[in-house]
């Protein structure tokens, strides 16, 4: 039996070099040894506020890009969030047995609150427990996560055990974290000691695997280094310079030695110049199949319906058990 890996992504902005390298790169590589999940996080765009059209377009985008960036959806499923209403079913039993005060740890909480001061709404302080759901559901034995979502996935771990607690073991495995070895955290290009953000509202700051060439050539050439003139991987002293180095390193597979030795008495230039062609060629296939895809949204719809029947007869199953345990009827 392969085990099960289950991730997502929310459908806020498009997704980045740094999703590409931290965890989509990664996913295109397990879809042949473990059983994959992956969805598109469309109800936590909610927690801040969504044009509709804006919304609408953006989940056919996610899951264009998705395909695009070579995700099998005969050999993963690959579904909406939203077309799965276990999700929020299991979200609202997890939330009763939630205390508050594991919410108030959440510092993802705090700094959301603080960025969305006019917008601080109930579903931006209980989507832990929405991101629990998603998890335990499909009783996922892996999910990828980056450092920042670590602390979600304890609480995970930690409701598991509520659950225990009071209705007794056997109902939901205990998820564990899965961490790519390299790349996991690219930084941002103007300011590299933040991490790298779809959502970020700079769009210097990132770049979008849709970008054309001429943006991300721009993006990369005016990222942010520092002062001085030797190529050296140095995250504490060149925090821009090593993370264009990070990239460089996990698109080319050379190591950063490699890299230093490659551009030994060359200066910051002559990488970015090299690195922004890298990239292109890198993300060159990626488009042209997202904009192939994006020109039939009837065939998009197919894939999510079948996507979603798959995915709703694996929840079914977990939700089925829950309800019992917890003393609700399900439907007959």
């Amino acid at each position: 039996m392969k085990k099960t890996i289950l991730s997502g992504s929310t459908v806020t902005g498009n997704l980045t070099l740094g999703n590409y390298i931290g965890a989509i790169s990664n996913w295109k590589k397990l879809q042949e040894d473990y059983d994959c999940l992956y969805f598109l996080a469309d109800l936590h765009a909610l927690t801040v506020f969504q044009d509709p059209k804006v919304l609408n377009d953006r989940i056919y985008s996610f899951f264009a890009q998705y395909l695009a960036l070579g995700l099998d959806p005969q050999k993963n499923i690959i579904f909406a969030q939203s077309h799965v209403h276990e999700h929020t079913e299991l979200s609202w039993i997890l939330t009763c047995l939630t205390p508050m005060g594991y919410l108030n740890r959440m510092t993802q909480f705090k700094e959301k609150s603080e960025k969305h001061v006019k917008n601080i709404n109930a579903g931006l302080y209980t989507y832990p427990v929405l991101m629990a759901a998603d998890i335990l559901l499909y009783q996922a034995d892996l999910v990828p996560v980056g450092e920042d979502q670590r602390q979600h996935l304890e609480l995970c771990r930690d409701i598991v055990g509520f659950f225990e607690n009071r209705y007794g073991e056997g109902i939901f495995k205990m998820p564990e974290a899965y961490v790519g070895k390299m790349g996991a955290r690219v930084m941002s290009l103007q300011d590299p000691d933040k991490k790298m953000s779809k959502s970020d509202e700079n769009e210097k700051n990132y770049v979008s695997i849709i970008d054309d060439a001429k943006k991300i050539e721009k993006k990369i050439k005016s990222s942010t280094t520092d002062s001085g003139t030797e190529i050296k991987f140095d995250p504490e002293n060149k925090a821009g310079l090593s993370n264009l180095m990070t990239i460089y390193s996990v698109l080319s597979g050379k190591t950063t030695q490699e890299l230093e030795k490659d551009y030994e008495g060359k200066m910051y230039g002559h990488l970015k110049v090299d690195l922004a062609d890298l990239v292109v060629e890198t993300l060159r296939p990626v488009k042209e199949k997202y904009d192939d895809l994006m020109k039939n949204k009837d065939h998009l719809d197919l894939l999510m319906n079948q996507g979603a029947e798959r995915a709703q007869a694996r929840a079914r199953k977990t939700l089925d058990k829950v309800y019992k345990s917890v003393g609700l009827l399900t439907r007959r």
